[in-house]
C-alpha cells in the first residue's frame, strides 16, 4: 500500500471516530481518559498542531468546535456531567 493510500485511510479512519464521538454524548471525557488516555480534548490539540503545521491559522477552540460539533460550551452544557468521586480517583491513579 503506498503512504499517500494509508494517509487517505487514516483520514477514514479518524473521520469516523469523530463522528462516532459526536453522537456518543454520553461517553464523558473523563472515562475515554481513564480508559484510553485520550479523550475530544485532545483529538482538538492534535488537530491543532496539525492545522499549524501546515501553516493554517485555527485556534484551539475552533478545533474543539470540529471535533465536538458545536461549540465546547454548548457541548459541556448539554452533555458533561459531574466527575463522580471514582472518575477522579481513577484518573489520579493513572497519572501517577
Amino acid at each position: 500500500m503506498d503512504n499517500k493510500i494509508q494517509k487517505e485511510i487514516y483520514a477514514e479512519v479518524l473521520e469516523t471516530l469523530i463522528n462516532h464521538l459526536k453522537k456518543r454524548t454520553d461517553v464523558q471525557n473523563i472515562d475515554l481518559m481513564n480508559l484510553s488516555g485520550f479523550c475530544r480534548n485532545c483529538l482538538s490539540k492534535w488537530y491543532l498542531s496539525a492545522a499549524e503545521k501546515r501553516n493554517i491559522k485555527i485556534n484551539y477552540d475552533e478545533a474543539r468546535e470540529i471535533i465536538y460539533g458545536m461549540p465546547y460550551s454548548k457541548w459541556k452544557e448539554k452533555y458533561q456531567l459531574e466527575a463522580t468521586n471514582e472518575q477522579l480517583e481513577k484518573m489520579k491513579n493513572n497519572s501517577d
